[in-house]
């Protein structure tokens, strides 16, 4: 019971002052003597909640225990049995709210640092190479995986351990769709993203890259070409806007595009890289998730001296992990919380200032936070550019292109408890069918629908 006393082990990071004039990773990970410290806290209870809490199953005690004893290659082994991306999970999934949230020791003091255990581990398997590119018995089916996100890998990674004949769709020229496009490098470094991608081309998956499914190819192509199962894991890339007056100005972006020039058309390095991105020395970003920290903390890096989130509720509500709103005020991200923009000024059409109402809280809503109530108070900031990250939706090319596919208003693919959509053989899982959400959770459906795939084609055949 003394593990109970004992706290976290720190994992050391960059000097705020120092990294935000880089896109070097912020965490640097554990040694492994940190790793095997923090592991000892593990008190191994009967029942881990730790691992009913993971939306793949991860057998985290036993992958903990495996460390403390310092069988590092068996914590691989363990942790990729159920979860092909430990390094990317270590690094952005909200342990908070999931494995750690639910570790008893967090109870009467700190959890286990699961997520920092994850990386460790999944960092170590990758320098060894110890990724299990094994599969069982090659089968004949032919299987179509819709996107190179977390959902569509994971589902192309168990339907490939399965046998099937697997090939994955990506409508970009990179692969790993969130991963790649969507989280800047000082959170996930795209040499890993790259690195377990190559893992699933070893085991044989095929990639195809720059295939836009329901318009280069549609879904009734695919089946036409041979594929007996499809699983869709677009994601959600199509973002909301405010709906005020003034958000065609030039100097307003949304952040999934802001982030995409970043990542993919590395803005950062211009003029190396031909893709310029301006944002001044002012800097809104509206919104309280992980996706508007990350475009506030992008925003500093790539040159802006002042930065500020605008969010409507206030600090306790913020969506986003608390990790990064911590690190976002360390590296001087103001927050300016209880305002809500109604509209954005400009001159000769660029942005020049943003009006905000005043808001205050009233009862929880539907969300179980407190619902933001306008006051009839404005504020006026003055900025250069202004970047919206209130949320993004599934793109509706799929649905607009296909025949039978049933969706929610909102754009979701409607699916049944087995993933299974109204389209029969078509699959769907990540955010496609829920809206976005965590990589983990991603990872989750495309996983389950895999098992729910495999069922479907063994019936079949």
């Amino acid at each position: 019971m003394a593990a109970n006393k004992t706290p976290r082990t720190k994992m050391p990071e960059q000097d705020p002052l120092k990294r935000t004039s880089n896109f070097l990773e912020v965490a640097l990970g554990y040694a492994v003597e940190d790793a095997k410290k923090e592991a000892i806290r593990c008190i191994d209870c009967k029942n881990p909640r730790c691992v009913q809490a993971c939306p793949v199953s991860v057998k985290i005690p036993e992958f903990i225990k495996q460390i403390m004893n310092d069988d590092m290659d068996g914590a691989f082994d363990t942790i990729y049995e159920d979860n092909i991306l430990p390094s990317i999970c270590g690094r952005v999934c909200p342990q908070e709210s999931q494995c750690e949230g639910a570790c008893v020791l967090g109870i009467k003091g700190e959890p286990v640092s699961i997520g920092a255990l994850e990386r460790f581990v999944g960092d170590y398997g990758m320098e060894k190479n110890l990724a299990d590119t094994s599969v069982d018995e090659e089968k004949p089916q032919k299987v179509a995986v819709v996107g190179s996100g977390p959902a569509g890998l994971a589902n192309a990674a168990s339907l490939r351990r399965r046998g099937y004949q697997v090939t994955v769709f990506e409508a970009l020229h990179e692969y790993g769709g969130v991963l790649t496009y969507g989280i800047p490098e000082f959170r996930l470094p795209k040499e890993i993203v790259n690195k377990e991608i190559d893992n699933l081309k070893e085991m044989g998956v095929t990639f195809v890259k720059n295939a836009i499914i329901g318009k280069s190819i549609t879904i009734e192509q695919l089946k036409e070409d041979g594929f007996e199962a499809i699983f869709v894991g677009s994601g959600a890339g199509l973002p909301s806007s405010l709906g005020i007056p003034g958000e065609n100005y030039n100097g307003v972006y949304f952040a999934n595009e802001f982030l995409t020039r970043v990542n993919l058309m590395r803005s950062n390095t211009f003029p190396s890289h031909a893709t310029p991105i301006k944002v001044g020395g002012t800097v809104a970003v509206v919104g309280g998730g992980n996706v508007a920290m990350d475009a506030a903390r992008t925003a500093k890096r790539i040159g802006a001296k002042d930065v500020m989130i605008i969010y409507r509720r206030d600090k306790d509500s913020l969506p986003a992990r608390l990790e990064e709103i911590h690190h976002a005020e360390e590296e001087g991200i103001e927050m300016n919380l209880l305002y809500n923009p109604v509209e954005i000024y400009g001159a000769d059409y660029e942005v020049k200032a943003v009006r905000c109402e005043r808001m205050k809280l009233g009862e929880k809503d539907a969300s179980g936070r407190r619902r933001p109530l306008p006051t009839g108070e404005y504020k006026t900031f003055d900025i250069d550019s202004i970047i919206i990250a209130i949320g993004q939706k599934p793109n509706p090319i799929i649905k607009q292109n296909t025949m039978g596919l049933d969706t929610h208003e909102w754009g979701g693919i409607i699916t049944d408890e087995k993933h299974m959509t109204s389209l029969d053989g078509v699959f769907a899982g990540g955010d496609a069918v829920t809206g976005a959400a965590t990589v983990i959770l991603a990872m989750g459906t495309g996983k389950d629908a895999a098992g729910s795939m495999d069922e479907y084609l063994r019936n079949k055949a």
